[in-house]
């Protein structure tokens, strides 16, 4: 069983057990979370499609902590200036783990 939720304006393929990591979200480390966001179940082949959500459908995840990515180096330059800029960025996630599927 697998489902396609959306979060933080992206969407991510989960199943019962996955940890993965998603755009920071204010929630405490260890608690449970309920994203009633679903766009897609499916269940041994049965698969129900939302327009745009499942009605009814829910992914209970726990919050595993929060962390940071990898740095990434933006560098701007413009050509026959001297004008130089670098600057960095660490985007911020949240680590989840889906405890239950519900349809």
């Amino acid at each position: 069983m697998f489902a396609i939720i959306e979060t933080g304006g992206k969407q991510y393929r989960v199943e019962e057990g996955l940890e993965f990591n998603v755009d920071l979200i204010k929630a405490d480390a260890g608690k449970s979370l309920s994203i009633d966001s679903v766009l897609l179940v499916d269940q041994d082949g049965d698969t129900k499609i939302g327009e745009p959500y499942v009605k009814g459908a829910k992914v209970d995840c726990e919050v595993l902590g929060h962390t940071r990515g990898e740095k990434v180096v933006v560098f701007h330059k413009l050509s026959k200036k001297d004008a130089r800029k670098t600057q960095g960025h660490r985007q911020d996630y949240t680590q989840l783990k889906v405890k239950s599927i519900k349809a």
